[in-house]
Parts: structure tokens; sequence; C-alpha cells
């Protein structure tokens, strides 16, 4: 899959920071049933390569890591299966390793700055973070303007609430959503109901 294609499979992206508190093939199961493919297991705890390599065994997860820093996390997360790769900024070395993995990659961009550097890098799929305190809905719908083929998935302080306004904008494929399980938590039914809700967020996307 194409990073386009992964950021059209449904609105939200779990962004995942997994701490044993559930069983991850079983909140994979739970999400991917709820109509949320997609998986961003961010690496910010010591178990999230093992819960790639564990989701990543779920029939219909596209399991992907997240706060992916440098060319060592990529390439751990690339042998833990991981099938994209979301980073919190746009460094040089990063974007080349995974432009010579071909990997499907997103990184982060706040800026117009840093969207001319990713698109000297042949990249025009990004992640807008952090989406609120960068400016929120007004800033992306700025800084989209002069980029009309750059594509964005707004991550950083988005809720169920807010999640379909920063859908409604063209440029939005996508949104990256915490809210879909909380930290400690354990009951999957509760993630059922909020990963089915999300689920049926935003609009009709069509290719461009």
């Amino acid at each position: 899959m194409t990073i386009d294609q992964i950021m059209r499979a449904a609105p939200v992206i779990p962004v995942l920071v997994l701490d044993g508190s559930v069983d991850p093939a079983e909140l994979a199961a739970t999400l991917v049933e709820a109509g949320l493919p997609v998986l961003e297991v961010t690496l910010r705890t010591p178990i999230a390569l093992d819960a790639i390599r564990a989701m990543s065994a779920v029939p219909g997860a596209i399991v992907g890591a997240g706060t992916v820093l440098n060319e060592l996390q990529l390439a751990q997360a690339l042998d833990a299966g991981a099938r994209f790769i979301v980073s919190p900024g746009l460094t040089n070395p990063l974007a080349l390793a995974a432009r010579d993995t071909a990997v499907p990659f997103l990184p982060g961009v706040a800026t117009a700055g840093d969207i001319m550097r990713g698109l000297d890098l042949g990249l025009d799929r990004f992640k807008f973070f952090p989406a609120e305190s960068s400016g929120g809905i007004t800033g992306l719908k700025a800084l989209s303007g002069p980029f009309g083929g750059a594509r964005f998935c707004p991550t950083g302080g988005i809720t169920p609430e807010t999640a379909p306004n920063w859908l409604a904008l063209d440029a939005v494929l996508c949104v990256g959503g915490s809210w879909l399980i909380k930290p400690g938590e354990t009951d999957l039914t509760v993630v059922a109901q909020r990963a089915r809700a999300a689920a049926k967020l935003g609009h009709d996307i069509s290719p461009d």
C-alpha cells in the first residue's frame, strides 16, 4: 500500500501508546472489527515493538510505527513488521532512509519550510503536528493554500468533537486520534464503541 492508500483507508488512525494494560492483538482485532484498520503504535513504551509484531498478525490490521525519530528506530520498526512509518518531524536522514526502504512514510510538518523540504524529498503526504497548537484548522487552511497537491493527517489535540471539522477540509485525508484508548484502560467494549463512532466520521474522500 502507498501512504495515500493508508491515509484513505479510514477517517481516523488510532495513535496508540501501549502500556501493557490490554493484549495488543485483542486491541487490534477490536479496532479492525469496528472499522479502523490502520493502527499507529508509537515507539514511546518498552512494549511497542513487540506490540507491532503481535498486532501485525491480526487479519485486516495495517500496523505502523509512530514516533520514529531516527534510522535505528526505522530499522527496528520494519523488523517488527511495521507497514508504514510516522515521525513527529521531518529530517533528511530519516526521510532518505525511509525512501531507500520504500516504506510508506508520513513525516510531521508544522511550517511551510517543513512542507517545502518534504516536497524536495519527493513527499507530499504529511502529518500536521502538533495540530491544535500549530494554529489549528485556521493554521492548516493557510498552510495548505500554497501547496495544492499536499494532503495531511492532523494529529495532536484532536477530539471526537473536533475531528469532523478537520475532516471537512479538502487537504485532510484522515486524522490521528489518541482518544480511542485511554492510559490504563482495559475495557475493550468501551474502546469498540469509540472506534465504531470514529469510523463513521468524516466525508467521502475521492482520489485526487
